[in-house]
């Protein structure tokens, strides 16, 4: 239940489309926010063509989406019965394969094509429909640009990686690769480019097990344990979000080849989509449509990056030249999520500002307003005077 979900804050704080807030204190409201969040990611990933349930109807805190269910294999009509979670699909050897396929692809796809991450990516959040994955349970899932997106999503790697070479007995790519796959512009976001790009990687972690089957017993020891410690400081690694988080030594090291691979792989992305979305004029990957803004609840969902609005009418004309210098193509230069905090920190300090002022204010007001007690007498004279007259 989401009353009983703990840090459900961490999904929802952060995420620009509820830049404005909402109601923490409520429990209600915060099931219907989580709710309107649900409704909207489905409805990006469903124009995305993503495998996943389609929503129908939002009422309040109620959310109407596709019944997924089992078909009768005789007269191909639907039992009642739902389509059971990947961990309890019982799949083959071939199955579980195209499972980890699929799985992989679906991950990739709401990254680059609807710019989410899942968030509790798992084996119990993916059913098994018709042959296919679907991807269910996207209420937590956040916005690329949320502070904690690449470590959900490197998280969601870890998890889909462990329950298929642990269930599935599967032998998949490293949780190295497959956020790598995931996030990197080095690989097209066609169809086809994908499927080569992941049929290599597939292709290197079979020959990878072919020799490591011809090594001896201690050898495979050796490489068991290089790869568990490669694994933990993978996942306790710090992965920078923009730039701005890249410190001055860390691009000296960078330059001099002796920063981690990962590292250094995160900074090309960022540099390489910084420079794709310039040419672009900021329009999303691959055409997708990622403006979902339906109007539900009143929560805006806007895509775009807010556009400051001014804060004080004493503006001169000295600025123009500072806003022209922002502006690319005609269109404002997209905030990075540092820019976004400090100008919120520089609207809350003129809202304190503001607010201090006006408690002044009415301090003087208060200093020669007549009392209640004394206005209450005031008006009794007058009223006793009028009686004796």
């Amino acid at each position: 239940s989401i009353l009983v979900f703990k840090d459900r804050d961490k999904y929802v704080s952060g995420e620009h489309r509820w830049r404005r807030g909402y109601c923490k204190s409520n429990p209600r409201k915060m099931v219907k926010v989580w709710a309107e969040k649900e409704m909207r990611n489905y409805r990006r990933l469903h124009a995305a063509r993503i495998p996943c349930p389609r929503p129908v109807l939002l009422k309040n805190h109620v959310l109407v989406m596709e019944f997924l269910g089992i078909r009768d294999p005789s007269t191909g009509r639907r039992t009642g019965w739902p389509s059971p979670r990947l961990r309890d699909a019982n799949l083959s050897p071939r199955r579980t394969r195209e499972a980890y396929v699929q799985t992989v692809s679906i991950m990739r796809h709401m990254y680059r094509r609807c710019r989410l991450v899942h968030g509790d990516l798992s084996e119990y959040n993916l059913l098994w429909h018709d042959g296919r994955v679907y991807v269910i349970d996207v209420s937590q899932s956040v916005e690329t640009d949320h502070p904690s997106a690449l470590d959900f999503l490197r998280r969601d790697c870890g998890n889909v990686n462990d329950y298929f070479r642990r269930d599935g007995k599967l032998d998949v790519m490293s949780t190295r690769q497959l956020f790598h796959f995931v996030t990197s512009n080095a690989v097209g976001d066609t169809d086809e480019s994908e499927s080569d790009a992941l049929d290599e990687l597939m292709n290197e972690v079979e020959c990878a097990t072919e020799v490591c089957h011809a090594d001896t017993e201690d050898e495979r020891r050796e490489r068991r344990h290089r790869e568990d410690v490669n694994e933990a400081v993978f996942m306790s690694q710090f992965l920078p979000r923009s730039l701005n988080q890249v410190a001055e030594d860390d691009v000296r090291k960078m330059e001099r080849g002796e920063a981690e691979e990962t590292y250094t792989d995160a900074i090309r992305d960022m540099m390489a989509s910084s420079s794709s979305a310039a040419e672009a004029g900021g329009g999303g990957d691959d055409g997708a449509p990622v403006d979902d803004d339906d109007g539900i609840g009143g929560v805006d969902d806007s895509d775009a990056a807010p556009s400051p609005s001014p804060l004080s009418d004493d503006d001169d004309g000295d600025d123009t030249d500072d806003d022209n210098e922002d502006m690319e193509g005609g269109k404002p230069k997209p905030l990075t999520a540092e820019e976004r905090d400090a100008l919120k920190e520089q609207v809350r300090e003129e809202r304190r500002a503001n607010k201090k002022a006006v408690k002044a204010e009415q301090a003087e007001k208060r200093k020669t307003k007549i009392k209640k007690k004394d206005k209450r007498r005031a008006v009794r004279r007058s009223k006793g005077g009028n009686k004796k007259k």
